[in-house]
């Protein structure tokens, strides 16, 4: 893929050789992953395996797992993407390194990801998040999601509660072309 550029930011794809990166940067960070659904990484062999996941991803479908990384310097700042149920149809996501918090690079980011998702057809975008995570909330509405109130699942919040199913708020974004909702 070629990278995606925001004024601060650049959207690439996952690499090997950006384990330690993202290791260091936010990956192993237990506050960062605080509200993730996806364990908190404990070595390098856990990075390695989510970078064996975004390629497979990528393999499979029209994209996948995005870096984001400051334009300015090239510095990780964190991750976003994809994760397609069918070619109309993908979850998104993000999380960023604690230094990059209160910047307002989620919503740029996040800004990134629709106009990508346009670009690739995607007629429904949504992203499930436990109802605590505030912040994901409101860079979620700054950047058009809606709230999907038929939305009713229950997700594992590993480095929160590990083991337990806890309720998912989810916010929905319709693009492109009709949707399964019959919304444009």
């Amino acid at each position: 893929m070629t990278p995606r550029e925001t004024s601060r930011l650049v959207l690439t794809t996952p690499a090997p050789a950006d384990a330690a990166e993202i290791f260091e940067r936010y990956a192993s960070d237990p506050e960062v992953t605080r509200f993730m659904a996806w364990p908190r990484h404990r070595s390098i062999a856990d990075t390695q395996d989510f970078l064996a996941f975004s390629a497979a991803e990528w393999a499979r479908w029209p994209a996948g797992p995005l870096l984001i990384r400051a334009r300015a310097d090239g510095r990780l700042v964190g991750s976003t993407g994809f994760a397609f149920s069918h070619p109309a149809e993908a979850m998104t996501g993000y999380v960023l390194a604690r230094d990059a918090w209160g910047q307002g690079l989620a919503t740029e980011a996040l800004g990134a990801v629709v106009d990508l998702a346009r670009d690739l057809k995607v007629a429904r975008l949504y992203a499930p998040f436990h109802p605590d995570n505030h912040a994901s909330r409101r860079v979620l509405e700054k950047c058009g999601f809606t709230r999907d109130a038929s939305y009713a699942a229950t997700h594992e919040f590993p480095n929160l509660a590990p083991g337990m199913l806890l309720g998912v708020e989810s916010y929905e974004l319709m693009l492109n072309a009709v949707g399964d909702r019959g919304q444009k």
